[in-house]
């Protein structure tokens, strides 16, 4: 007999799935999402890419910082990959989002559900009154056969919703690879004007010996050593913003990896340990509107606010519920069973469905003007660091020049003092030009590491999802 029972409720819930089945074609309200449109644009800025001879048919390859050719770095950024807790973060909540999508997914589904009732009642009727135990237990199995597709809107916003989460990863991805770049070009940098700095010192300390000596011999005047003290003690005002430069770029590097400044110290960079990249990896608009994790981030969000309108107007219309239930009850009729079909709609609520509906579309209306924005502004980005480029490359060459022509004039004014026609105080002068040229050479070479890394970031990178 139990036996003959729970075959009887099992006929029953596959009718109830079977029957739902065939409302699941039924219709779904609101819109269907569509992706906006790329980009026309065809360029960033025309005269920078004409100056940087700029290939929009190459993309990148492999990890984006792969072109600087430095092992160093690829360590660096592993650690980082591995244990920035920004990252971590970003990773929870993507299986957060997922969950999310699961649990609203559950309702699609039949609902199945167990009951237990027990008590002690009277009874009084016709014979004499009767006091008596009492108990009631079974399953019941309920489902919204979703008419109007309200719950699968529902599913649909929060994988949206799962979606812009993934793309926030890659965004924190790309922000957390572009600062191990930029600290590593910053900490090489630092190190190499300070030894610039430390040179150029030392040529002032020589200077001012040599004034003190011929001021003894009466060559001189105290001017002239008043001269040559405030040019070291001038001099000696570069090398603390360059040392604080050095640790704080060490200690971000630390800091990226997860790991506090004590904890694990970064190797020491220098510029020689990269490569300055020759062929610029920049793509088309239309290509950076499909990669950049924020504009495909904006672009969830968007989605999502499309199936939110869907999910609102499913709110006005009626639910259409099948439930069946198996019920043993003692003392009694034994066992109860029952199948029913429940219709429930809104008929009024002041004005609330309607004003939730007009809301969600109004939500889709801003999402779409954020989503337009953050297109622009990433072209835009892309045209900014087009053109530090071709700014860089230009203040590189001249640096270069000042450079060329420092060290050239070093050269003749030591074969000068060897054949005995300048003084030694002229040579030291052509020491100085030529450490204070190094350094501006050094600040260029590291402006256009830096410029290069932020065009991989600012195109989109190559970000992988966890």
């Amino acid at each position: 007999m139990k036996r003959h029972r729970w075959i009887l409720f099992e006929r029953m819930t596959r009718t109830a799935v079977a029957t739902s089945l065939m409302f699941l074609s039924a219709c779904m309200v609101g819109p269907d999402f569509q992706r906006p449109a790329v980009p026309a644009s065809l360029h960033y800025d025309v005269q920078a890419e004409r100056q940087l001879c700029v290939d929009f048919a190459r993309r990148n390859e492999g990890d984006w910082w792969a072109p600087f050719a430095s092992a160093k770095l690829d360590d660096v950024m592993r650690r980082a990959i591995a244990g920035n807790l920004d990252l971590e973060a970003a990773d929870a909540t993507i299986a957060q989002a997922d969950e999310a999508v699961t649990a609203v997914g559950g309702a699609l589904s039949p609902q199945a559900d167990f009951g237990a009732q027990a008590g002690r009642q009277r009874a009084s009727g016709g014979g004499a009154p009767h006091t008596g135990n009492y108990y009631a237990v079974g399953p019941r199995v309920s489902f919204d056969l979703d008419l109007f597709g309200g719950t699968r809107r529902q599913v649909e916003e929060q994988a949206a919703l799962a979606d812009f989460r993934r793309h926030q990863f890659d965004a924190a991805y790309l922000t957390v690879t572009g600062d191990v770049a930029t600290q590593a070009f910053l900490l090489a940098s630092a190190r190499a004007q300070i030894d610039a700095v430390n040179g150029l010192l030392a040529n002032d300390r020589k200077n001012l010996e040599l004034v003190r000596k011929a001021h003894e011999y009466g060559s001189v005047t105290q001017v002239d050593i008043a001269l040559a003290v405030t040019q070291l003690a001038q001099d000696e005002t570069l090398l603390p913003p360059l040392a604080q430069q050095r640790d704080t770029a060490r200690h971000a590097l630390s800091v990226l990896t997860g790991k506090g400044p004590a904890d694990w110290v970064p190797p020491d960079f220098d510029l020689s340990d990269f490569t300055l990249p020759k062929d610029l990896p920049v793509t088309l608009p239309s290509d950076v509107a499909r990669d950049r994790p924020d504009i495909l981030a904006a672009e969830a969000q968007l989605h999502a606010a499309s199936a939110a309108i869907g999910v609102a107007t499913a709110d006005l219309y009626p639910h259409l519920t099948l439930s069946a239930g198996l019920t043993q009850v003692a003392p009694g009729p034994g066992t109860l069973w029952g199948v029913a079909a429940a219709l429930g709609g809104p008929l009024f609520h002041g004005g609330t469905l309607q004003a939730n509906r007009r809301g969600s579309i109004d939500g889709y209306k801003a999402s779409l003007a954020s989503y337009r924005q953050t297109v622009i502004r990433s072209l835009g980005q892309v045209a900014d660091v087009l053109q530090a480029l071709n700014h860089d490359a230009e203040e590189t060459l001249a640096q270069q020049r000042a450079l060329d022509a420092a060290e050239a004039s070093l050269r003749l004014n030591r074969e000068g003092y060897r054949a005995g026609e300048t003084g030694v105080l002229q040579v030291l002068d052509a020491e100085r030009a030529y450490q204070r040229a190094l350094i501006g050479q050094i600040r260029a070479r590291t402006a256009q590491y830096l410029d290069t890394a932020q065009l991989s970031v600012a195109i989109g990178g190559n970000a992988p999802s966890p």
